[in-house]
């Protein structure tokens, strides 16, 4: 098959079931081949079951292995998965253990693998919880962009002061800020080594990223982004250096997608504001392809889960010229959400995302060549 030229090609990971499966992440290994994991169990924060679970698909091959455990721990829900291969080829795997069945309690956890590209699981040689410290810097930039803001006049200014209160008053609590920081979007690993894990925080309604310059041994915590339902962060470079995060909008309507721009490799962010791109209050990703165009992963409708599009930009966010869509149905018919997405070492685009219809839910993988993006419809 001449890759290169290759159009649209989709498979589902494993057969439809009624188990819940959600927030899925690939990443290619060094040999070719592609791995993914999801959470899968009777539920999600509350369902004591919950595991991550992974699969593989060998270079060549068509169809993806038996699944497999990569976490389970006894007696809490294991959720929001990330798979990431650092620059010397160490795999991690990133997730949260949900407390208490509640998402502002949930513990951290990172798991490092040098052996992972036989069958079956990684042969994991370190794990440990990552524990975050965000000080009383972090409560001051949450007080100084919410007066930033300028928020008075948004369709819910009659309650925007006690909003913004409760989470200036949550800011000052230690505990409540070193908790609850979830995972669900691919790492970033800039040219000198330092490692961007993002995170988002359901109990703040906003968004973080763990620093680390020491391979993933220890993490330092950025200051806060700070917005009005900003979360689930996914981080791209210009090519000036600067950082763009695009996020979930759980804010006010209209919902879209937000932004916030880093100009010092991830410490400190602007205030996150909305853009012009739709987002219901779901999942995106986004990433730069090695032609320095960028490519969006989203729900492109105000209401619901049940289309799913793929945008290019070749000015790096500002505009996205070329849309296409990898699902499309009408409202109810079903639920197609969190996207994860890689280009390959030979140029090829892959995304997983939850594939659910009604009670029929599986994961779904897509592959396709960036020219599939820019073809007349």
């Amino acid at each position: 098959m001449d890759l290169s030229r290759l159009q649209l090609r989709s498979e589902y990971m494993f057969p439809f079931q009624d188990l819940h499966v959600h927030s899925s992440s690939i990443v290619e290994l060094p040999n070719g081949d592609l791995m993914a994991c999801w959470f899968e169990g009777s539920g999600e924060r509350t369902a004591n079951d919950v595991s991550v679970k992974g699969a593989r698909l060998r270079k060549g091959a068509s169809e993806w292995s038996q699944t497999f455990i990569l976490a389970d721990t006894p007696g809490h829900p294991d959720c929001n998965p990330i798979l990431f291969i650092d620059k010397d080829n160490r795999l991690h795997l990133f997730w949260i253990v949900v407390q208490a069945n509640r998402w502002e309690t949930s513990i951290l956890k990172s798991r490092v693998s040098s052996n992972y590209q036989k069958s079956g699981p990684p042969v994991w040689e370190w794990q440990d919880v990552i524990l975050l410290k965000p000080g009383e810097e972090f409560v001051e930039t949450i007080k100084n962009r919410f007066r930033e803001a300028n928020t008075q006049g948004l369709a819910w200014a009659e309650y925007a002061p006690q909003y913004e209160k409760m989470i200036m008053d949550a800011a000052t609590d230690p505990k409540k800020r070193e908790t609850g920081w979830m995972t669900r979007t691919h790492p970033l690993q800039l040219q000198d080594g330092r490692i961007l894990l993002p995170l988002y925080s359901d109990g703040y309604n906003l968004s973080l990223i763990a620093i680390s310059d020491d391979s993933g041994k220890s993490w330092q915590p950025s200051l806060p982004i700070v917005g009005r339902g900003n979360v689930q962060p996914s981080l791209v470079q210009k090519k000036n250096g600067n950082l763009v995060a695009f996020m979930r909008d759980n804010g006010d309507e209209p919902g879209r997608v937000m932004k916030s721009v880093s100009k010092d490799n991830g410490f400190d962010w602007s205030i996150a504001e909305k853009s012009s791109t739709i987002n219901p209050g779901t999942s995106v990703e986004a990433i730069s392809l090695d032609n320095g165009d960028w490519i969006l992963v989203y729900n492109d409708i105000e209401n619901g889960r049940h289309s799913l599009a793929v945008s290019l930009s070749e000015d790096e966010g500002e505009t996205w010229k070329w849309t296409r869509h990898l699902e499309k149905m009408g409202p109810g018919e079903g639920s197609f959400s969190y996207p994860s997405v890689i280009q390959a070492k030979d140029g090829i685009i892959h995304i997983t995302y939850s594939f659910h219809l009604n009670k029929d839910k599986t994961i779904k993988h897509v592959a396709f060549s960036s020219d599939w993006l820019k073809e007349n419809r």
